[in-house]
């Protein structure tokens, strides 16, 4: 089991587990306890399996009036403190567009993002970076529909592959399946 840390930037306790110490990074945000993220067992892969350092970071307690900015100022606040300087950032439905959100704030620290199911928020992609989208094929949650807009936005930068007969929970249910795409796309970063 990986090891749950917590960093206090200015008071704020924010959890984190840090895996693996390949030469690509990625940065998975979540809004859930990092325990029950269900993005675990992809993390464990790709840092076990595929060489890469994962960071994944979860929300701080208390978190009622906190907002997705303030969410990437503390994943920023984690990385920082990890000596992360450059990281490709992603997260799962909500988790994602808080990643967007840090990829607009933070951009200089951004190799690339990485959606699992897009949540229609209405955020921009960060300027210039490659961005890999997964989507469930049977996701009601955050349908096919929303990342093919987003898609549409950057058709040169952003891909999506799709997690065949897969549901909103795929990185739960399909961790490995789900793993080996982002596996086999940040190979060549």
């Amino acid at each position: 089991m990986t090891q749950i840390s917590t960093f206090e930037p200015d008071g704020r306790a924010v959890p984190f587990a840090d895996e693996g110490v390949g030469p690509v990074t990625l940065t998975l945000v979540t809004d859930r306890e990092l325990g029950a993220d269900g993005l675990n067992v992809i993390a464990h892969y790709l840092a076990e399996e595929a060489g890469f350092r994962v960071v994944r970071i979860g929300a701080r307690a208390a978190a009622d009036a906190i907002t997705d900015s303030d969410r990437a100022a503390d994943a920023d606040a984690v990385l920082e403190h990890l000596g992360i300087a450059d990281t490709w950032i992603g997260g799962h439905g909500h988790g994602g567009s808080i990643a967007r959100v840090f990829a607009a704030e933070h951009h200089d620290r951004v190799g690339g993002l990485l959606l699992l199911g897009v949540e229609e928020d209405g955020a921009p992609l960060a300027d210039g970076i490659p961005v890999l989208i997964i989507q469930a094929s049977d996701d009601d949650i955050t349908p096919a529909v929303h990342a093919e807009r987003l898609q549409a936005t950057a058709p040169e930068r952003a891909s999506i592959t799709r997690i065949p007969g897969a549901d909103h929970y795929f990185p739960a249910t399909h961790p490995i399946e789900t793993a080996v795409v982002i596996e086999e796309y940040l190979d060549w970063d």
